[in-house]
């Protein structure tokens, strides 16, 4: 009994493993049943036996994914009492998590369309999570403006822009996107 459910273990971890890789190299849109079935090394009847429909292998690939990375820590960044501080330590933390999972991130917010809502709206309270704690530490007065570009520049689209795109360093990045927020304040 003990070696059928460790056989029955590694084979469910294989089929996780095919949709990690399969995911973070197609993309969840172009990543078949069948695909990761023959990448395991198994039968599609095997993946729906370990995984009943396409949700729940998708939350054990994302589950799994998200093991292996280090995860922005917004409660670290908490410990800032200084607006611009607290800014500057999550935006390096959130750039430095893009990119690490650059391929991966860029994939699955590509294929959005593709991904289980409750999914989606994870990745959205999460992202709402950071804005927050990013923006927790300026006055009490609501600036929308404020929390709009910190909005902004937390997001992974903002860091490829700046980072891929035109070639800065995170470092460089974190700075022009603290200058912006500086900016607006100043205004405000």
């Amino acid at each position: 009994m003990r070696k059928r459910a460790e056989g029955v273990g590694r084979t469910r971890q294989r089929i996780i493993e095919a949709a990690v890789h399969l995911h973070g190299t197609a993309g969840p849109a172009s990543t078949s049943i069948a695909a990761i079935a023959e990448r395991a090394g198994v039968t599609r009847l095997t993946v729906y036996r370990h995984f009943p429909d396409e949700n729940a292998l998708f939350e054990a690939c994302s589950g799994h994914w998200l093991s292996r990375q280090q995860l922005p820590r917004p409660e670290m960044w908490a410990a800032f009492a200084g607006p611009v501080d607290r800014l500057t330590a999550g935006l390096r933390d959130l750039y430095r998590f893009y990119r690490a999972g650059e391929q991966m991130l860029t994939l699955v917010i590509r294929d959005q369309h593709a991904v289980p809502e409750a999914m989606r709206e994870a990745r959205e309270r999460m992202n709402r999570e950071y804005v927050e704690v990013l923006a927790g530490a300026w006055p009490a007065v609501d600036v929308p403006v404020r929390r709009a570009v910190i909005g902004h520049a937390a997001a992974f689209s903002t860091w490829r822009s700046l980072c891929r795109e035109q070639g800065l360093t995170d470092e460089e990045a974190v700075e022009v996107m603290v200058t912006l927020v500086e900016a607006v304040d100043a205004k405000a």
